[in-house]
């Protein structure tokens, strides 16, 4: 017994040895981590969840929120160790990288991929596993700018209550966005304020947080012109319009709006699209107003339906954006992907960001 846990004769559990890429982290006495020692694995046991160890690979980019994930890695690792987890790391070194090694986590069969940082982050690591037939669970800590799709799922931005839902392995089945030969966990867009997210440099995210969006945001809103699009919407039907934006939610949280998409689902197979149509900067900023308090969907400049798929064209040069990051140019075509993943979350179905209960202990 080693913590409260038995450890398993074929993969025994090591302490202080976490490797990320080659490099040896910091032991429990050089990081001055003293989480408990054994209580959240005894407190486990009690509780009567599955302490057999599994292998996991956590990918991470080590620009995310401000470089946090940096600071607290040992202190992630360790938490997980004791949790029954032994895991191994990736560091990001580039965009398109975190698919890459997603993808490699699979075909050398983890029991489960952890991805650590922002939405961009995880929209990488969604890409390197939906296109594989057998897909591992997914674990998710949110330590970027945003976690939009982390606040859709009730999972806390405190690293140590997002870890200890990866330990509890309380899985939820749910969709994804497929955008031409793309896949997306959270949203899909297009039109010139759409571009906001991905034009923002990383440095500035990094030292600014939250701010560089805004200030992107003002600059965008000086090129703020309609695009003629036609939809086609299965259910819905096709029909041609003039429009500022369009959006394809699969979860209620879109850039930090709560009460955008209201009725969006992410276990249903459906999407919830909103258009803007065609106005001028005194509507759209009226329009924002009603939306951060969720009561934008009847206003008339607003369209607004669900459909399993869409496709979007237009004769302009239209750029879209897929979890926050480019996701290519119309025209595109968007399916919903019905429970086409397996994430962690919170069994009680809600997150609480000062407490975690496992075996109705206080953390």
């Amino acid at each position: 017994m080693a913590g409260g846990r038995a450890e398993t004769d074929s993969v025994p559990v090591r302490r202080g040895s976490f490797f990320s890429d080659g490099e040896q982290l910091e032991t429990d006495a050089e990081s001055g981590y003293n989480g408990g020692s054994g209580l959240l694995a005894d407190a486990m046991d009690e509780a009567g969840v599955d302490l057999a160890v599994k292998r996991a690979r956590l990918i991470y980019n080590p620009t995310s929120g401000r470089e946090e994930i940096r600071r607290r890695l040992p202190d992630i690792l360790q938490r997980l160790e004791q949790g029954g987890i032994e895991t191994s790391c990736h560091a990001t070194t580039g965009e398109g990288d975190a698919t890459v090694a997603a993808s490699e986590a699979i075909e050398r069969g983890f029991d489960m991929i952890i991805a650590a940082g922002g939405d961009g982050t995880l929209y990488e690591v969604i890409n390197g596993m939906a296109q594989h037939e057998k897909r591992p669970p997914l674990g998710i800590l949110p330590l970027g700018t945003t976690n939009d799709f982390a606040r859709a799922v009730g999972i806390p931005k405190h690293w140590e209550y997002a870890v200890d839902l990866i330990i509890g392995q309380y899985k939820r089945t749910i969709d994804l966005g497929k955008a031409n030969d793309r896949y997306f966990i959270n949203i899909a867009g297009g039109g010139s304020l759409t571009e906001l997210s991905y034009e923002v440099p990383s440095k500035l995210k990094t030292m600014i947080g939250q701010l560089a969006y805004y200030m992107k945001g003002i600059e965008k809103m000086v090129n703020f012109r309609p695009t003629r699009v036609r939809i086609d919407a299965e259910g819905v039907g096709e029909f041609e319009e003039k429009i500022m934006m369009f959006l394809i939610c699969n979860s209620n949280s879109v850039g930090g709006f709560e009460r955008l998409a209201p009725e969006a689902s992410i276990d249903d197979g459906l999407f919830e699209v909103i258009i803007l149509k065609k106005c001028n900067l005194a509507d759209f900023l009226r329009v924002a107003t009603l939306a951060l308090r969720g009561e934008h969907l009847n206003d008339p400049l607003v369209m607004h339906f669900r459909s399993r798929r869409i496709t979007v064209t237009t004769e302009d040069h239209v750029q879209l954006n897929l979890d926050g990051e480019y996701g290519g140019t119309l025209p595109c075509t968007f399916t919903a992907l019905k429970g086409h993943l397996e994430i962690f979350v919170d069994e009680h179905g809600i997150a609480s960001y000062r407490k975690r209960l496992i075996a109705g202990t206080q953390l």
